[in-house]
């Protein structure tokens, strides 16, 4: 770049130089032999063309010319070129925002986050050039985008899927709202169960039906000839709902089934006195740091277990079972230390165990075993299905039959949990149970059923299996028709010269018709009970074996019963999914966005239990 002053040419100084002198200063030029020729050893000011000497990276000169000449440009404010910062573009930007709204997603963080200080300086650590948006960019466009995203995949995911099931609670959200989730399971081609969270809602809007039905029509649940199970709670509205919605079977949760029937056990009054009693000593010595101080030193003279009494909650009968169980370890240590003088004065108004008591105490723990072994059979399972409810269940009613050794307590007991535990389930929808048990390679023997129960169960599989055959041939029949297919007789072609038909014997000519055996119709109408008979041969796999796993290796070999397998064992046994989110809900709605509105809370929810991330 040049300039002109009175005739005399000036190049500009190169952009590199950084001083402020060369906004006044350039390199003279010349025209030799039509050639330009920049003089790189002087330098000429552009207000009065004065030419002074210059050597490399030397400005003095030129400085001091401008403090003796020029005086009023220092006296006048010299802006300073501003030195720009560079700022990160593109795709490489764009990752980081999805990411930083991911980050709030899956880890359930406040929009807000994006303005804290150190997160701020974080992201500039890592990368200085990235500009962060505010914060109204992530709640209206990043955080939306990824809902409609993980949306997309969860509709195709449902969509590719055979057979449905549904499970739903409602739970309370920071003691003022209720609200209300519906988790969808479903098995995969690839027999791999699956679980997404569909949507959660405020339960003042409508009713748990309104939001059942609503569900099925957005998600386009509903599949031909198939019906879709819901497994829910014990309570009489949710029961209700559910048959309004139109949804079938109705499955109640086993885990609340077996915490419902074990808490009308400990409800017999004998037993509520003996806890009573158990609690008031494990709060005694839990209040009291003197006999806290002599029951350890009991515990070590009588070589026990370091271990605190515990004191249960009411609500959660496993608290419970471990807390008679940890008094009957530490009783010795008990009796002891209420027996020192040190606190002999101060239990006048506790009332211990007698030896009956402490008999009835072993019953008890005893007694709830096989109970907290389903419960825990129910947690471990990684997805517990509803082929285990039978079996669970048949094994509890086995542990809870009286029999003449009991005591008044234990008997008493017994009939409440037997009791509780057969309203749960009965007619229809235990004759379902029993199906899905008997599609469980696992359980397929069925033992805990006679001769003709096994039989009858086996014979509707056998007869669903039919049904699903029927549905199947109008289907390809329909498929063809639309297809533009026509009957081979009903085409017309022309006459072609053929072998005489052979001659028709007398029997054949009087009842052929009413006899004739079409063998592919035959084979069609024989298969369901080929495939019963085979897979009643079949030897049961080992308890500890996937049965999803021995489906998918099966399944050519077993096409209609593969099928309602995949129905069934898509049906969980529990509704735990959905009342897990009760915990992600806790972590989704804190005190630092309490205010979140509904919609929002269906959103982080979904995103929490939906969003794959790499």
């Amino acid at each position: 770049m040049t300039s002109e002053s009175d005739n005399i040419i000036i190049e500009e100084a190169p952009a590199s130089f950084k001083s402020f002198v060369w906004q006044y200063f350039g390199f003279p030029l010349d025209i030799i032999d039509g050639n330009r020729v920049t003089d790189k050893t002087r330098t000429i000011c552009k207000l009065c063309q004065k030419r002074m000497p210059y050597t490399a990276a030397n400005t003095s000169t030129m400085q001091r010319h401008i403090q003796n000449h020029h005086s009023w440009i220092l006296k006048s404010p010299v802006k300073k070129p501003v030195k720009c910062q560079a700022t990160l573009a593109g795709s490489r930007s764009e990752t980081i925002t999805r990411d930083i709204g991911v980050f709030i997603a899956a880890d359930m963080r406040p929009f807000s986050v994006v303005e804290n200080k150190g997160f701020r300086r974080l992201l500039h650590t890592l990368e200085p050039k990235y500009t962060i948006p505010p914060r109204t960019y992530f709640t209206s466009t990043v955080v939306p985008n990824l809902y409609k995203e993980t949306k997309a995949s969860v509709v195709q995911t449902l969509k590719e899927a055979e057979s449905i099931a549904l499970t739903t609670d409602s739970w309370i959200l920071r003691g003022t709202q209720s609200y209300v989730t519906i988790t969808a399971h479903i098995i995969n081609n690839a027999w791999e169960m699956k679980s997404v969270a569909l949507q959660t809602k405020p339960l003042f809007e409508s009713h748990l039906c309104d939001f059942l039905q609503e569900a099925v029509t957005d998600w386009d649940l509903q599949r031909t000839n198939r019906t879709i199970a819901v497994v829910t709670d014990n309570t009489r509205n949710t029961e209700v709902a559910v048959r309004e919605a139109g949804l079938e079977p109705h499955i109640k949760c086993f885990a609340h089934t077996i915490n419902l029937a074990t808490q009308a056990g400990l409800g017999v009054p004998r037993v509520t006195r003996l806890l009573g009693r158990v609690r008031r000593v494990a709060a005694f010595f839990h209040g009291n740091s003197t006999a806290t101080a002599v029951f350890t030193s009991k515990q070590m003279q009588l070589q026990l277990p370091s271990h605190e009494l515990i004191t249960d909650v009411t609500t959660r009968w496993l608290s419970t079972l471990e807390m008679l169980s940890r008094y009957l370890e530490q009783q010795a240590a008990i009796a002891a230390a209420l027996a020192s003088p040190e606190i002999r004065q101060n239990i006048r108004y506790l009332d211990t165990l007698d030896s009956c008591d402490i008999r009835d105490a072993e019953d008890l723990v005893k007694l709830l075993y096989p109970l907290k072994t389903a419960t825990t059979v129910l947690c471990e399972e990684k997805r517990p299905t509803v082929s285990l409810i039978a079996p669970l269940k048949s094994m509890i009613e086995q542990s809870m039959t009286p029999n003449d050794g009991d005591s008044t307590t234990v008997a008493d007991t017994k009939i409440a949990i037997l009791r509780n535990i057969a309203d749960g389930y009965s007619g229809d929808s235990y004759d379902y149970l029993l199906e899905c048990t008997a599609l469980d390679p696992r359980f397929r023997t069925l033992p805990q059923l006679d001769s003709d129960q096994c039989e009858a169960v086996f014979l509707r599989v056998q007869n669903k299996a039919k049904q699903l055959q029927q549905y199947q041939t109008m289907s390809w029949e329909r498929e063809e028709d639309a297809a533009g297919g026509v009957p081979c007789t009903a085409v017309k072609t022309e006459p072609e010269v053929t072998e005489p038909a052979p001659k028709k014997t007398a029997l054949e000519d009087l009842l052929g018709n009413s006899f004739y055996a079409d063998p592919e119709q035959y084979n069609r109408l024989e298969r369901a009970e080929r495939e019963m008979q085979n897979y009643r041969k079949e030897p049961s796999i080992p308890l500890s074996s996937c049965p999803l796993k021995w489906w998918r290796e099966n399944c050519g070999q077993y096409p209609l019963l593969s099928y309602l397998a995949k129905a069934c064992l898509s049906v969980p046994a529990t509704c735990v999914p959905s009342e897990r989110i009760f915990s992600t809900a806790g972590d989704v709605v804190s005190a630092q966005r309490s205010q979140l509105l509904p919609e929002n809370v269906n959103m982080f929810i979904f995103l929490k239990k939906n969003m794959a991330i790499a």
